[in-house]
Order: structure tokens, then C-alpha cells, then sequence
């Protein structure tokens, strides 16, 4: 009985709470979600999810049995979360690293704050960029099935990945990036790199995503994918399979793109006038 009284006790003080809710506890709500949301995107498909939903459920006991001021048992989780939290870096460092990095960069926003026009604006900043050339050589290099994996730079302009290739400095034009890919060029492998419209650096390596891909998909698909998760980055694919071209961005992929889309997706990401 006395039980029974404790907790209709609490079940009051919970509702005397909801009734006092501010609109900033529901922005503090949503915000928490979006991060938790974040981190599940990151570890989902990895032996760490499960991992994460014991320990969510953990937090939550541990949470209700303080509410219901049981004691002993509320000790007990307590000194196992604290003591836990130093092994939950080291079981989750990976994962950590690869959501921070997301975290500081503006692909974030873009990915999670799609819908807010201001968000978008301030992610699309102009800059420097032949558009026709450089689809004009992923159409030319469809068509032989020539694979290609190239990187296009905003904000952060990659030179930790860019220090992985080999230098070149060269204008964005048809012939250089079709020779940069030829099959028997020592810079086939690998990401090119481009900066202000000049291609900074060829054979670069790039991280390689966790995440599901497309049956066809590649290695240059994984880690086109991996760019754009850590980077505010625009990664082209060329398929050395099919010859079918593929987009990533905000880490998201985009297969079996017509050259024309290509064209118009780069015109509107990077607040281009249409060279067409």
C-alpha cells in the first residue's frame, strides 16, 4: 500500500513538471534527439548499436529507479555508469572520432537542417568551378568505363587527404582528368582532388564508409561516401564496372545520374550560373 502511495506521489510531481514545460525544454528535446539520432546513423550496422541500446536502457532504469528513490539500486547503477563511462570511450572510440568529425563540420547542418532554407544558404557558398569540362570527361570516361573518383572542396578544403596523393596543380579541363584516370596512369587509384577549380592533388586516399551500399557499388563508392561524411566534400563516381556515374554529398549516394543531372546538381550545390 505504501508503495502504491510513493508512487502516485511521483506520478503528481511528474505532471506538476509537464505543466511548467517551456518551449525551450522542447527545443533542449529536440535538440538531444537530433544528436542521438546523429550517433545511431553513425554505429547502425555495426556490433556497436548493440552496444549503445544496453547501455541507453541502463541510463533509463537507472533514471526511473532514482525517480522512484530507490536507493540501493540507484547506487548501484550509478557506480557502474561512472565506472563505465571511461570503458565506453575506449569500446566506442571509432565511433566517437568518426561523430565529432561529422559534428564540426557544416555537412551536419546540411544534412540535418535540409529543410531550413537559411541553413542551406549558408552551406552553398560560391565558389570557383568548370562545370562542363568536368562533365564532360565523367560522360567521356561512362562511356569506356574508365573509373574515376573525384573530390570537389568547399569550406574544408581536405589537405590532410590531399597530403596522401601525389601534387599536380592543374586547371580543370576534359583531357587531364581523362588522362589522370587512364587505366594505365600510376594516378588511376584513387580520389583526385579539386580546389578553386584546379585539381590539387590525384591518388589521394580517402576514408571508407560504413554504411550500406548499392549491390554494384565499389570502393570508390565507399569511400566517396566516407568523404562526404566527414567533410563538407562533393565526391563523383564513375563506375569502372558499368560506366554508370554516381554522386555523393552530405553523406548521402546518388546512383545512375544522366550526365545532364550531374550538370544541373553541381550548378545548384555550388551556386554556379548555368554554362549550358
Amino acid at each position: 500500500m505504501f508503495c502504491i502511495f510513493v508512487f502516485l506521489q511521483k506520478l503528481k510531481d511528474l505532471t506538476t513538471i509537464f505543466l511548467v514545460f517551456r518551449i525551450l525544454d522542447v527545443v533542449d528535446i529536440l535538440l538531444v534527439a537530433v544528436l542521438l539520432f546523429a550517433l545511431y546513423q553513425i554505429v547502425k550496422g555495426t556490433a556497436a548499436i548493440n552496444i549503445l541500446l544496453g547501455l541507453v536502457s541502463l541510463f533509463i532504469m537507472w533514471r526511473f529507479f532514482s525517480f522512484l528513490e530507490m536507493e540501493l539500486l540507484t547506487e548501484i547503477l550509478g557506480a557502474f555508469i561512472s565506472v563505465g563511462l571511461v570503458a565506453l570511450i575506449i569500446i566506442f572510440q571509432p565511433e566517437i572520432r568518426q561523430f565529432l568529425l561529422a559534428l564540426g563540420t557544416p555537412s551536419f547542418l546540411g544534412k540535418y537542417g535540409k529543410r531550413f532554407n537559411f541553413l542551406t544558404s549558408l552551406m552553398n557558398t560560391p565558389v570557383e568551378l568548370s562545370v562542363e569540362p568536368l562533365v564532360a570527361a565523367c560522360r567521356k570516361m561512362g562511356e569506356i568505363k574508365q573509373g574515376a573518383l573525384i573530390v570537389i572542396t568547399r569550406q574544408n578544403e581536405l589537405k590532410q587527404y590531399v597530403r596522401t596523393g601525389d601534387t599536380l596543380d592543374a586547371k580543370v579541363t576534359k583531357s587531364i582528368l581523362e588522362n589522370v584516370f587512364f587505366k594505365n596512369s600510376p594516378l588511376h587509384d584513387g580520389a583526385a582532388i579539386i580546389t578553386n577549380n584546379r585539381i590539387v592533388a590525384a591518388k589521394c586516399i580517402l576514408p571508407v564508409s560504413k554504411q550500406a551500399v548499392d549491390d554494384s557499388a565499389g570502393l570508390r563508392h565507399r569511400a566517396a561516401l566516407g568523404i562526404t561524411e566527414v567533410s563538407d566534400s562533393f565526391a563523383i563516381i564513375v563506375s569502372e564496372e558499368t560506366g554508370n556515374i554516381s554522386y555523393s554529398v552530405r553523406g548521402e549516394i546518388f546512383y545512375h545520374v544522366q550526365p545532364t543531372q550531374l550538370h544541373q546538381v553541381l550548378v545548384d550545390e555550388f551556386n554556379l550560373e548555368d554554362e549550358q
